[in-house]
């Protein structure tokens, strides 16, 4: 698909696995969350006797309550909540579990490329957050690079939704078709876009093949994010 850099007036972003690695950070988050189980519900620790225990009854839960699958804080926490229960440790203990769980969570390291990447973007677009995830950019220490951040957890509606899309173009202060949206999932971030009227960058770190026929096909293709400034400047 034709890119057409002249449209764009403003930029979203996507977090997870776009600005730092998700999966490193959650598996010590689980792992930071375990030993806290041993500690104050070791039966709980014992019958989810791995970290990996904890996840796929969190992966079952995600078929059980579909109505949290937009929230996934709520999801990890209800179902620490479910495996006190089933163990026979007091359920109250998943607040406080969780909050261990979630301040893990937000120890994430960017990429080389993030910060000079949202300086680069900052300096000349309103830029906006867009994330199905639940990272708190305060934490993280990034809030100054956005105009506004819009989850599907608060926002109600996930990514590839459009509605969610047309939110943050509007909280920008531009149409959809004025958006390049900055991703690394296929569906949730460029098909999304897409389909919302956006322009798209893919982020494939990978140098993956897209897999998506026609759908939705990217406009831009990069194994990072230095070639914003490229199409940008």
């Amino acid at each position: 698909m034709l890119f057409e850099p002249s449209r764009v007036r403003a930029i979203t972003i996507d977090l997870d696995d776009t600005l730092w690695p998700i999966w490193p950070t959650i598996a010590r988050a689980e792992a930071v969350l375990h030993a806290w189980l041993a500690d104050r519900a070791p039966a709980t620790a014992a019958k989810y006797a791995t970290p990996q225990a904890l996840r796929e009854l969190r992966q079952a839960m995600a078929i059980e309550r579909p109505d949290l699958v937009h929230d996934p804080g709520a999801m990890r926490r209800e179902s620490i909540r479910l495996a006190l229960t089933r163990a026979g440790d007091d359920p109250a203990l998943a607040e406080p579990a969780f909050d261990v769980f979630f301040d893990e969570r937000q120890r994430v390291e960017l990429y080389e490329d993030a910060l000079p990447a949202l300086e680069f973007l900052v300096q000349r677009y309103p830029v906006v957050a867009l994330t199905n995830g639940n990272s708190d950019l305060a934490r993280v220490g990034l809030t100054h690079f956005f105009r506004h951040t819009f989850s599907a957890s608060a926002f109600g509606i996930a990514k590839p939704d459009a509605r969610i899309f047309h939110a943050a173009a509007a909280a920008a202060g531009v149409a959809p078709r004025e958006v390049l949206h900055v991703g690394d999932d296929p569906l949730l971030d460029v098909v999304g876009a897409i389909e919302a009227g956006m322009q798209a960058y893919w982020l494939s770190r990978e140098s993956v093949a897209w897999a998506h026929g026609h759908r939705g096909q990217p406009h831009v293709v990069a194994d990072g994010l230095h070639r914003l400034a490229e199409i940008l400047a």
